[in-house]
């Protein structure tokens, strides 16, 4: 698993609409763990969309896991709309799907 103290050394390696995605949720969420995989190539197969990467979009499906005391007492249906309102402006530009786990401290501590 990748901590935030870890996000520095990946950040060369990330594209640029995922180091905005990791902003953002570093941001809004102050996450005490944050994984960020761009799986965008798993979706090259899909029909041709307005905003996808036929239209020049790059880094468009995520697979997101985040740790967040910001998600205690919410439920996962509106954990991941915060997430999506969060993320708006990157929908309106290209990102066309996440692929969330969003968990509390709590939470997080059972599954490990």
């Amino acid at each position: 698993m990748t901590s935030l103290s870890d996000s520095s050394a990946l950040s060369k390696a990330e594209g640029v609409r995922m180091q905005r995605v990791r902003n953002v949720l570093e941001k809004t969420f102050n996450p005490i763990m944050l994984e960020i995989e761009d799986e965008s190539h798993r979706h090259a197969h899909h029909k041709a969309m307005v905003r996808g990467p036929e239209a020049g979009a790059t880094e468009t499906h995520f697979r997101v896991l985040m740790v967040s005391a910001a998600f205690e007492g919410v439920n996962r249906v509106n954990r991941s709309r915060m997430v999506h309102e969060a993320l708006a402006p990157e929908f309106s530009s290209g990102l066309h799907a996440l692929a969330l786990t969003l968990r509390t401290p709590q939470e997080a501590e059972k599954v490990a």
